[in-house]
C-alpha cells in the first residue's frame, strides 16, 4: 500500500483533562527503524492507563503539574500518542525483518519484552507512541502474528488487558480447582482474568456492582458476589487459594480475611485508590504472598494468542468509536457502565 508521509492521530500534548488530547491529521507517519516494523492500525482498545498517564496518575503526587506520568513514574516525552492495545496489518519493515512479514495481521504486546533492560519495561503508548493513530512503528518481536476470523476491533480489545490478566494468573500460580476472587471483574482486566482463570479449570467468583449482576453472567464465572458488601461477609473467611485484583481501595484489607492460609494475592491496578491499610499480622500469620505485578513474559502473551486462535477466550467489546471520538469515548470509559472494553477505530 501506499504510505503517507502524514497521518492522523489523537496526540496527548500534556497530563490534564481531556482538553489535553489534541486531534491532528498532518502528524509524521513513523518510518520503522531496524528491527521493527510499521503496522497500519484496525484499532485500538482503551484502558485504565490511558487515563491514568493522560491525568499524571502514576506520579506519586498525581495531577496536571506533576512531573511524573508514564508506568515508571518518570516523565513522558510530549507529545505523545497513547494507545496500549493495538491490532493491524504490517505494511512496512525495517532493515533485519523478513519481507515476508509484510501483510500480515498481528496483535502487539502492550509491554515491549523486546525492549526491556533490566527490570524496567518500556510500554506502548506510555515510553513510546502508541496506537491511538493510522500507524504505529513497534519492534517486529513483539508484534505477534494471529490466526483468527474476529474482526479488528474484536481484536483489540485482548492485548494489555488480557496479557496483563494472563501474567497475573501467571504469578499467582493459578492451579485447576483453586477457587480465584477477581475483584473489578466487569473491566477489562477482570473480565480477562475471569476467562482466563476458568479456562485453567479453575473455579471462579467475581466481584461486580449490583447493577451489573445480569449483564455479568457472559463472563462465565461460578459466582457473582456485588462489590459493596465485603467479600468475607458472601463468602467467609479463609475461602480462596487466590485473589485477582485491579481495585484496591479502603475494602483492601477484607480481600486478606477470605485467602485460605497460604494463599496468594496478585495485583495489578488500584482503581479505587492506591493507598490501603495492611494489618502485618494478617500477612505473616496467614503465610500470605503478595505480588505486584507489570512485567510480562512473551510466553504467558502467545498463551494468550493461543486462548484467542482455539476460541478459549471470548471478545467483550461493549462499544466502538472513532478516534476523533476519544475524548468521549474516555468519559464512557470513567462512568464505568459498560462490560468488558472500549475500542476506537482510525480513519482508515
Amino acid at each position: 500500500m501506499d504510505i503517507p508521509a502524514r497521518m492522523t492521530a489523537m496526540l496527548l500534548t500534556r497530563h490534564g483533562a481531556t482538553d489535553a488530547l489534541a486531534y491532528r491529521h498532518d502528524v509524521p507517519t513513523p518510518v520503522p527503524a531496524a528491527g521493527e516494523v510499521l503496522i497500519r492500525v484496525g484499532a485500538a482498545g482503551i484502558n485504565n492507563t490511558d487515563i491514568n498517564t493522560r491525568i499524571g496518575w502514576y506520579s506519586s503526587s498525581p495531577g496536571a503539574d506533576s512531573a511524573g506520568g508514564g508506568w515508571t513514574g518518570d516523565p513522558i516525552g510530549f507529545p505523545r500518542i497513547q494507545g496500549a492495545d493495538v491490532c493491524g496489518q504490517i505494511v512496512a519493515v525495517g532493515t533485519g525483518v523478513a519481507p515476508a512479514r509484510l501483510g500480515s495481521r498481528v496483535l502487539v504486546q502492550s509491554c515491549l519484552v523486546s525492549l526491556r533492560q533490566g527490570r524496567a519495561d518500556t510500554w506502548l503508548g506510555s515510553e513510546r507512541d502508541g496506537g491511538f493513530a493510522q500507524f504505529v512503528a513497534v519492534p517486529a518481536a513483539d508484534a505477534h502474528a494471529v490466526n483468527t476470523k474476529l474482526t479488528d476491533i474484536e481484536l483489540a480489545s485482548f492485548p494489555c488487558a488480557y496479557g496483563t490478566a494472563e501474567n497475573l494468573l501467571r504469578r499467582a500460580g493459578v492451579a485447576k480447582a483453586e477457587t480465584v476472587l477477581v475483584t473489578g471483574a466487569s473491566g477489562g482486566l477482570g473480565s480477562a482474568a475471569v476467562q482466563l482463570a476458568k479456562a485453567r479449570g479453575a473455579p471462579v467468583i467475581a466481584m461486580v456492582s449490583a447493577a451489573k449482576m445480569a449483564q455479568a453472567a457472559v463472563l462465565g464465572a461460578d459466582r457473582l458476589i456485588d462489590r459493596t458488601a465485603p467479600p468475607s461477609t458472601a463468602l467467609g473467611r479463609n475461602s480462596v487459594d487466590v485473589v485477582i485484583d485491579a481495585v484496591g481501595g479502603p475494602a483492601w484489607p477484607d480481600l486478606l480475611e477470605v485467602l485460605k492460609p497460604g494463599g496468594r494475592y496478585a495485583v495489578s491496578g488500584a482503581i479505587a485508590g492506591p493507598v490501603v491499610t495492611l494489618d502485618l499480622r494478617r500477612l505473616y500469620l496467614k503465610d500470605l504472598t503478595l505480588m505486584g505485578c507489570t512485567a510480562q513474559s512473551r510466553e504467558g502473551f502467545l498463551t494468550v494468542i493461543g486462548y484467542i486462535e482455539r476460541g478459549d477466550i471470548k471478545p467483550l467489546v461493549a462499544g466502538v468509536f472513532p478516534l476523533a471520538d476519544l475524548a468521549l469515548a474516555q468519559q464512557r470509559f470513567i462512568e464505568k457502565q459498560h462490560i468488558g472494553k472500549l475500542v476506537v477505530v482510525p480513519p482508515q
